[in-house]
């Protein structure tokens, strides 16, 4: 059995897949999940190649950690865009958002609504209250009032509808703290960040 490298199998892989596509490039694209140092490094300089060719108008990572963009950021050429992770009031990763935030580094919540398990919360059900609005659209606007691209997921038109009415939701800054204070480090499903090595 053979294996094929990383590093040709990420540019093997991108390119067929922006053939599929059909539209000559691709907006951001994500290198998902830290992995094993070694795949994670070959994968990385892939991506820069796709970049410098205009293949890739962003690249991206998803499930980094700050030691895990912190040793990409000493060997990168191009610094990720995006760091997708799962954020909402109940996991808010701060030391991780601090980090982003000041090595301009785009933050994308996926899972801002928690996968539902919280909506009844009792201060998200009081916040919807004063707000008028549901508590998933109340998740949104958080997500929104933290500077986070938000990607809350829905297959239902009426539920996609309120989420995009969200982005009207203005919170205060006493329901905004409200809500960060209910972080208790609750990852609703599985969680790369610690589960990969540095």
């Amino acid at each position: 059995m053979s294996v094929v490298p990383s590093r040709t199998r990420a540019l093997e892989t991108t390119k067929a897949s922006n053939e599929k596509l059909g539209l000559g490039y691709i907006d951001l694209y994500l290198l998902h999940a830290p992995g094993d140092v070694a795949t994670r490094d070959e994968t990385w300089r892939a991506l820069e190649e796709l970049h410098e060719q205009g293949i890739l108008k962003d690249i991206g990572v998803s499930n980094f950690g700050e030691a895990h963009l912190e040793k990409l950021l000493n060997t990168a050429k191009v610094k990720p865009a995006v760091n997708q992770v799962e954020l909402h009031p109940w996991l808010m990763r701060p030391t991780l958002v601090k980090y982003c935030k000041e090595h301009d580094i785009l933050l994308e919540a996926y899972s801002p609504l928690a996968k539902a398990i919280k909506l009844s919360d009792p201060t998200l059900v009081e916040i919807a209250n004063e707000v008028g609005v549901t508590p998933a659209q109340v998740l949104v606007a958080f997500s929104l009032a933290n500077d986070f691209i938000t990607l809350p997921k829905s297959v239902n038109p009426d539920r996609q509808k309120a989420n995009l009415d969200a982005v009207d939701v203005k919170l205060t800054p006493t329901q905004i703290a409200k809500l960060a204070a209910l972080d208790e480090y609750l990852v609703t499903g599985w969680d790369p960040i610690k589960d990969h090595a540095v």
